[in-house]
């Protein structure tokens, strides 16, 4: 063996092979390194396999700019500290102590500040520079030091301290997961839906190939004349909104006295691969109401749409609007978080465009036949909007430091997701996302209506979170002024779900209500009201004045098709 074949690479360099092995394939012309090693890739880190990544927009920087830039953080007089003080990753005291480790992690840091300026300084339309800086951050996330063993010095402690053991445990852990298809953030032995999750007593009064309908028991003796139909999103199951007693949003509104309806999608199996976004329609939201309609013996109904269910619930009542039954057949409408104007659709418009469609499409649509768009591909991609959080925080716990993951049950209900049908897929994308025709009125026809939201005149209760980054509050706002009808317009504080799971309580963030419409999303903001607290509450108090006058209900009886939570949400991928 030669002198020269004992040196070991840099650190810079495995470094490299290690970011190249993951993502060169997806960088035409990206230079590799001779030996270059074939890594194992956890299941769910981001490749950049958008043909949008990359660096096209490099020849956008002006060169003046690129040395000014470079004069600045790779100056030895720019202190970093502040940068290593701020980034969670590097809060231990031996990035710190230890100069090495120091030294690597100020280089990181120089490094992404340099790229990051030089996005801020490209000559780019917002659009471009947005997807710019998108994907510029999935490549900074992924080759931090912090994501390797041999530069991650709390990892190298831990194996010191535990004489190997953590290093034996990260394999198996990496193995585990590669063997289940996703990175475990929680101990998923824990859980189980209908056992120690989705707990509210109901029974399930209707089943179809598409949802199952679940009515919930009563705790009250008097309930609302009016019930309520809840429409969760497709792309999860419902239990997000029934996680436990505590903060369950179907128990709190059992609690208080609503008559409560619940859709359970199926997570779609093989067979079932062929169904569209009117199916989803017909045999969906539409057949819901009706059968809520007819088990409960009334003429109209409330309805609450979150998130996709959100967009489905307003394609459904807007082909009753068309169809002249709308006002005999529902009262109001509550969304949460929901997206009807995509003209912002939040982080997630850096995967939006014609490439990345046509790539899907054909993936898809495979010898003439349109097949499953899996779940697992639509957790990852989410996911990767909070890279560092969602997917390198468990590589660096699980793989590199090798410890388990604690038991969260939001997380479990995160990694519980479900598969959608190629052609309702590729229908919502192409003309909700990349055309934003559910705006316009009369551009869509759905189930042989023309679709016009602003033919939906109910009562309308909006529900958006400020720090949502998959429904921006503003978009949310935009969505809300297609309505016909009323709007009472609501923002609350946090983020996509714990916005909306946000259970009455001690210290429970706050809401802000205002004057609707108001000239801009602005001058809303700035005259709205803040009420410490959660919004749910006030929601209660509007849903009220539109349920009718208590009266008394039996509760259900035992159901043929059996208790809540029914059986589609334990069918696994």
């Amino acid at each position: 063996m030669s002198t020269e074949s004992q040196i070991p690479p840099s650190l810079q360099s495995l470094m490299s092979s290690a970011w190249g092995a993951a993502a060169a394939p997806s960088f035409p012309g990206m230079p590799t390194m001779p030996g270059m090693p074939t890594l194992p890739i956890g299941p769910g880190m981001p490749t950049m396999a958008a043909p949008e990544a990359g660096w096209w927009w490099l020849p956008a920087v002006n060169p003046g700019a690129m040395q000014a830039a470079a004069t600045r953080w790779f100056s030895p007089e720019t202190d970093v500290s502040a940068l290593a003080a701020s980034d969670r990753r590097f809060r231990a005291p031996s990035w710190q102590a230890q100069p090495y480790f120091q030294a690597t992690r100020d280089q990181y840091l120089r490094t992404a500040a340099y790229w990051r300026e030089l996005v801020a300084h490209a000559d780019l339309e917002e659009k471009e520079r947005h997807r710019a800086k998108f994907f510029l951050e999935q490549m900074l996330d992924a080759v931090a030091p912090s994501n390797f063993f041999l530069t991650n010095p709390e990892a190298i402690e831990r194996a010191i301290e535990t004489k190997g053991e953590s290093l034996r445990h990260g394999i198996e852990n990496l193995k585990h997961d590669i063997e289940t298809g996703h990175i475990a953030m929680t101990d998923e032995t824990v859980f189980q839906v209908g056992g120690n999750l989705a707990l509210t007593p109901g029974q399930v009064v209707f089943r179809n190939d598409l949802i199952e309908l679940l009515h919930y028991t009563p705790t009250q003796k008097t309930l609302h004349s009016r019930p309520l139909l809840i429409v969760p999103p497709c792309i999860n199951k419902f239990y997000i909104l029934d996680l436990k007693p505590e903060n369950s949003f179907v128990g709190h509104a059992v609690a208080q006295g609503f008559d409560v309806y619940l859709v359970s999608w199926r997570n779609i199996p093989e067979a079932l691969r062929a169904l569209t976004w009117e199916d989803y329609l017909e045999q969906g939201v539409l057949t819901a109401i009706d059968e809520v309609r007819e088990h409960a013996g009334v003429d109209t109904i409330n309805t609450l749409g979150f998130c996709v269910g959100g967009t489905i619930l307003s394609c459904a009542l807007a082909v009753l609007a068309a169809r002249g039954e709308l006002d005999d057949f529902v009262e109001s409408a509550t969304y949460l978080t929901t997206l009807l104007d995509f003209s912002e659709p939040g982080d997630i418009k850096a995967y939006l465009g014609e490439s990345t469609f046509k790539l899907r499409e054909q993936q898809l649509n495979k010898d003439g036949d349109t097949g499953l768009m899996k779940g697992s591909e639509l957790a990852q991609s989410f996911a990767s909007l909070r890279a560092n959080d969602l997917i390198w925080n468990y590589v660096v716990n699980n793989y590199l430091k090798g410890q388990d993951p604690p038991a969260f049950d939001l997380l479990y209900w995160n990694g519980d997701s479900t598969n959608l049908p190629g052609p309702m897929y590729l229908y919502y994308m192409r003309n909700f996302y990349l055309d934003n025709k559910l705006m316009e009125p009369d551009a869509l026809t759905m189930l042989d209506e023309p679709i016009d939201l602003s033919s939906v005149n109910i009562a309308t209760y909006v529900y958006c979170s400020r720090e949502d980054h998959i429904v921006p509050w503003k978009s949310a706002y935009a969505s809300a002024e297609l309505w016909g009808g009323e709007v009472e317009f609501v923002l609350g504080a946090s983020g996509h779900i714990a916005g909306v799971v946000n259970p009455p309580g001690p210290k429970k963030r706050s809401y802000w209500t205002g004057r609707w419409p108001a000239a801009s999303t602005d001058e809303w903001d700035a005259k709205a009201k803040e009420t410490p607290g959660s919004w749910w509450p006030h929601w209660y108090a509007w849903l009220a004045e539109r349920s009718g006058k208590k009266v008394v209900k039996k509760s259900p009886s035992k159901s043929k098709l059996g208790a809540a939570p029914g059986s589609y949400v334990l069918e696994k991928m």
